[in-house]
């Protein structure tokens, strides 16, 4: 159920929008001074916020900015939690993949006193 006017308190949205386990958690991070609504950070939980607000907090390890679409009026089911917001954060930095050491070895088996003879070689000209 959604509701495109109106104000709801912060943490209440936070935790409508499935962004915290729990109400109380939501409560806590605001208190902490961990969230910011429109640039401005707020510590009260009762921050009343209204469709168009942005707001940025830190979730895990990444900061999320998400913009306020609509009012929940009920913790409903993802799909649900998820039209109340458009997720403007930045992508997850692309994690490189380890170049393999000795190509001929691949981590299939155990390598042969001859690979790891290699293996060994490589390394210490790589840290040359």
């Amino acid at each position: 159920m959604l509701e495109e006017t109106g104000k709801l308190r912060l943490d209440k949205w936070l935790w409508f929008a499935r962004f915290f386990k729990s109400r109380s958690l939501a409560a806590a991070r605001v208190a902490a001074g961990d969230v910011r609504v429109n640039g401005e950070r707020v510590t009260k939980r009762a921050t009343t916020i209204t469709a168009g607000d942005v707001l940025t907090f830190a979730q895990g390890r990444a900061v999320r900015v998400v913009e306020v679409v609509a009012i929940g009026t009920r913790r409903g089911p993802a799909p649900e939690a998820q039209a109340l917001y458009n997720d403007m954060s930045p992508p997850p930095p692309l994690k490189e993949t380890p170049v393999p050491e000795n190509p001929r070895f691949e981590g299939k088996g155990r390598p042969t006193k001859r690979d790891r003879r290699q293996g060994d070689l490589s390394r210490s000209r790589h840290l040359e």
